[in-house]
């Protein structure tokens, strides 16, 4: 068997080199080569016997041919290739059904079901517990954008790394557990810190993007003359805000202490048969004080607001980020990008101060009619109960 591992050596090294594009930087005769020195270093390791060792070294020659055929599906463009390759050879049809069967295994995602496929899975993955991973990862990123169209940022491809080497890959074998998992998990260590630098130094990209665009834009953003006209009659809007409410709490304190009063002081009277005649003159003189309190707690009652906005909203001009109801419940990295939004596009910016005045309008047009509605209550209740206490003294008492 040892002339055939030699003959499909020479197999596969004429195979790469005359058929395989050379925009495989990665999945090349080198990385082959390296796989099998993995799978014979683990199968030592392992105190794998002879007749093991040599399918599995077959195996990993074998298992990469396929990317010469198919880039997406090679693991079974390398078993049909096997095949051919080994159909003459002296090989039991039991022992190529191992081959074949281990070329598969290296298929991403696959579970091992046996110790051989456990170390050709390792060893194919050897690199993650090896000192030139971060050399191999280049070579593989630098591949997937030559012959996948697949471009990552730095920040993406070393998420990428991160999230396989915690969520997808592990080693199996004892050997590579024990000699390769302590550089993986330094490595990994590494990839971390890359990662965490690798967003500081975009953040401060982005900081410094954002103040030059501020500066260019600066003659465009809102002159002295406007700002100066919407401070003026937001602070009259708050104002007039603030004096509404003031009003209210008079008419709900006064109608409070009122009812305090009569409920003290009036009804106890009214248990004596000889004062029956001020029972509806209190009835009426209560309830329009009650109507009264509950006016002035509808006049400053806050209205509920979803407090959230998504991108679209933002992009379509459609949420007010000056007023807190509609950001509230948003996250501060969302509300600082809507708010470089908002500061870079002068419509957006002036269209926001127009609708934060508008609305602020519509709640105070809603607060004054209320309380006017509730003073009218309060005069008429005065009135109609001091008739009514008048009419019932004069005929009754």
């Amino acid at each position: 068997m040892k002339s055939l591992i030699f003959e499909t050596e020479k197999y596969v090294s004429e195979l790469l080199q005359n058929n395989l594009p050379q925009t495989f930087l990665y999945h090349s005769f080198s990385h082959t080569k390296n796989v099998v020195n993995s799978v014979i270093e683990i199968c030592e390791g392992e105190q794998l016997n002879e007749t093991d060792t040599q399918l599995i070294t077959l195996a990993a020659w074998l298992h990469d041919i396929g990317y010469i055929k198919d880039k997406l599906n090679h693991e079974e463009a390398s078993v049909s290739l096997a095949k051919k390759h080994l159909k003459d050879s002296l090989l039991t049809a039991a022992q190529i059904s191992i081959i074949l069967q281990l070329i598969i295994a290296t298929k991403m995602g696959h579970e091992p079901q046996n110790n051989l496929e456990k170390i050709i899975r390792d060893a194919d993955c050897a690199h993650f517990g090896s000192k030139d991973f971060f050399d191999q990862s280049d070579l593989l990123r630098a591949e997937w954008e030559l012959t996948l169209n697949k471009n990552l940022s730095d920040i993406e491809w070393t998420q990428e790394n991160i999230d396989f080497s915690t969520q997808q890959h592990q080693f199996y074998t004892n050997y590579a557990i024990e000699n390769w998992q302590k550089r993986k998990h330094k490595n990994l260590i590494k990839l971390t810190k890359d990662l965490k630098k690798l967003k500081a130094d975009a953040q401060k990209t982005a900081l410094k993007k954002a103040e030059l665009s501020f500066k260019q834009n600066k003659a465009i953003l809102p002159e002295r003359g406007i700002e100066t006209m919407f401070r003026v009659t937001l602070r009259n809007h708050i104002s007039l805000s603030d004096i509404a409410d003031t009003k209210a709490n008079i008419l709900l304190s006064v109608n409070a202490i009122i009812v305090s009063l009569v409920l003290a002081n009036l009804l106890p009277k009214l248990d004596n048969p000889s004062n029956t005649y001020l029972i509806y003159p209190t009835v009426i003189f209560v309830i329009f004080t009650i109507i009264t309190m509950i006016l002035s707690v509808l006049a400053t009652r806050p209205n509920v607001t979803s407090g959230q906005f998504n991108k679209e909203d933002v992009k379509n001009k459609k949420v007010n980020l000056l007023f807190f109801g509609n950001f509230h419940k948003m996250k501060l990295d969302e509300f600082e990008w809507a708010m470089n939004e908002l500061m870079h596009d002068k419509d957006y910016l002036y269209g926001s101060m127009t609708k934060d005045l508008y609305f602020l309008g519509k709640v105070l047009d809603r607060k004054y009619k209320i309380l006017r509605i509730t003073y009218t209550f309060f005069i008429i209740g005065i009135v109609i109960s001091a008739s009514a206490f008048s009419i019932a003294f004069h005929y009754y008492a």
